[in-house]
């Protein structure tokens, strides 16, 4: 498939509906407040081991919920290729927002192309960018659906995700290894049965 049309076209870059604002991260009360949490569980925050902790917590979380801006470019599809377009096994780490723990795994996200075509490393870009944040599985899943389907207006998505959360294996019920598998699909790859096993067989 060739992507090096004329007419290339830049999308607005991603993603609306944040739960964070990176605009409005403070790092010192970021500092200040890791500080407190670990004097509220009994730490010894004089310890050597955590003298520098408060500031690397805050750094962390700023890191893990501030997306890269970039710019997805599509193109006409002068080939006129009609058939499943699947990036699958892109990696992605995010935080719970119910637990602030990380949940982690592997997406998988095709398209059926209508008029054009979008950039294949863009899609692991758009994972990326979603994942920046504090999420929810679903939400997450459908995120990216809405914005594919929103964006490149396509005959059709399809986006899987497959994830461990450490909420519930570090935590609470305890099950290591337990995943947990969500989708959404649109247009054709919603309604049309043969085309939506098929991309259930390409991501198993």
């Amino acid at each position: 498939m060739n992507a090096g049309g004329r007419d290339a076209r830049t999308l607005g870059t991603a993603p609306p509906r944040r739960v964070v604002d990176p605009s409005k991260l403070d790092l010192a009360a970021a500092e200040r407040a890791a500080l407190e949490l670990l004097r509220a569980i009994g730490a010894d925050v004089d310890a050597p081991g955590l003298l520098g902790t408060p500031r690397r917590v805050a750094a962390s979380f700023a890191e893990l919920v501030t997306p890269a801006e970039f710019a997805a470019t599509t193109f006409p599809n002068e080939g006129q290729y009609d058939e499943l377009v699947l990036v699958r096994d892109i990696h992605f780490h995010t935080l719970c927002m119910h637990h602030l723990l990380p949940f982690y795994g592997h997406a998988h996200v095709a398209y059926l192309p209508g008029e054009r075509i979008i950039g294949i490393s863009k899609l692991a870009r758009v994972v990326e960018a979603f994942a920046r944040d504090l999420q929810l599985q679903e939400r997450m899943t459908v995120q990216i659906a809405d914005w594919l389907e929103q964006e490149l207006n396509p005959r059709g998505v399809g986006v899987v995700l497959s994830a461990e959360h450490t909420c519930m294996t570090v935590r609470g019920v305890r099950k290591p290894g337990a995943r947990t598998v969500t989708s959404a699909l649109r247009g054709e790859l919603g309604d049309d049965p043969r085309t939506r096993q098929e991309l259930f067989s390409l991501v198993e």
